[in-house]
């Protein structure tokens, strides 16, 4: 597989990049990421292999990602729309200000006017709500994003760490009123983080939304670089976003996704991100490459493709425990279906009805 491989993005009509160039990384605005030259070359050599598809944020780097994509793609229309440049609203980038963020009608319309400048273009090709913003009607973000496609200024909507039962509430309302509905979900998913397999995944297969994972290296802890040891003095420069997914459970994950790297001829991060492409409702998954060592390593990713026992040894070593009622619908099978195979699928017998007609009330 190439980057020039391209899907289409959940139940729509763009098509993008099987891996997505993630730009939260571009500037040194944090006090860690890429030189703004750096970051040009890592565009430049991701768009030179077929890479269609970039995204940014309003908030990453205080707005300086965004301005970097405008002043390199931007400001040269020709090659700003061969591309499919994504962004988020929803950080508030003024302290104090009550409608400076979140998912209101005046911040929403507010921050996409602001990352159009920054950005150097007239449009938005997949406009992000960044996350659940719990204090706004859910009917006046969608309501915002409609106007907004109708204007011409966002070309199609997704939602990002959105809990599921949210999501589907917006897109129903979406359908019933003939507003602009969703296309596809951005969610962290990774082999230290699947739990979102337990409703979000079904949700996005249902509603035919396109799933691009975010973190799909957990902030580079399944690339391999830390250890058990190193982990206990490790001070990245990302701090808590690494350190975070330091565990005993994470380090016995790594350890099988180094057997199975060295099984398939890969590095670690290369399986990791194969094992993410190959979950179901995934579309394209978010890269985020500081450095191009970094960047084409990632890229070497489309290369691997793992057999149906690497994916079991992954799967085994990273099951996640999900909420309520996943586990209880896996063992109540057996009264809905009765030892029937529906969609390829058997059921178990279920021993307590009838075992023939006599036996029936």
């Amino acid at each position: 597989m190439s980057l020039s491989e391209y899907v289409s993005l959940g139940r729509s009509g763009v098509r993008v990049s099987p891996l997505c160039l993630g730009a939260m990384t571009f500037g040194e605005d944090w006090g860690w990421g890429s030189t703004v030259e750096d970051s040009k070359k890592i565009i430049d050599r991701y768009i030179g292999l077929g890479g269609n598809f970039i995204d940014t944020a309003n908030g990453y780097t205080k707005g300086h990602s965004e301005a970097i994509i405008g002043d390199h793609i931007g400001r040269h229309p020709s090659r700003r729309d061969r591309l499919v440049i994504a962004t988020k609203f929803l950080t508030n980038m003024y302290r104090g200000d009550p409608n400076g963020g979140g998912a209101g009608r005046k911040s929403v319309i507010g921050a996409c006017e602001q990352s159009l400048r920054r950005l150097k273009t007239d449009y938005i090709d997949l406009y992000w709500m960044h996350f659940w913003d719990r204090f706004t009607p859910i009917e006046e973000t969608m309501r915002a994003l409609d106007d907004l496609v109708r204007s011409g200024k966002v070309r199609y909507i997704g939602f990002s760490d959105t809990p599921a039962w949210k999501v589907a509430q917006a897109q129903i309302s979406a359908i019933l009123k003939g507003w602009t509905p969703l296309i596809a979900l951005q969610l962290e998913y990774s082999l230290l983080e699947r739990t979102i397999e337990g409703e979000l995944i079904p949700a996005a297969l249902e509603f035919g939304l396109g799933v691009t994972p975010w973190s799909p290296l957990r902030s580079g802890v399944l690339t391999g670089k830390y250890t058990r040891e190193s982990a206990k003095t490790a001070k990245p420069g990302r701090g808590v976003f690494v350190t975070r997914a330091f565990s005993d459970e994470a380090f016995n994950v790594l350890d099988v996704l180094i057997e199975v790297a060295r099984e398939a001829g890969t590095t670690p991060a290369r399986a990791a991100l194969a094992w993410v492409a190959q979950r179901p409702a995934v579309v394209s998954t978010i890269i985020g490459a500081r450095t191009m060592e970094q960047l084409e390593d990632n890229l070497g990713s489309l290369e691997v493709k793992l057999n149906a026992e690497q994916i079991r040894k992954l799967d085994d070593a990273s099951k996640p425990k999900l909420n309520f009622p996943h586990d209880f619908l896996g063992r109540v099978q057996a009264f809905a279906y009765n030892g029937a195979t529906i969609n390829g699928q058997p059921s178990p017998v279920n021993q307590a009805s009838p075992a023939n007609d006599e036996e029936r009330y």
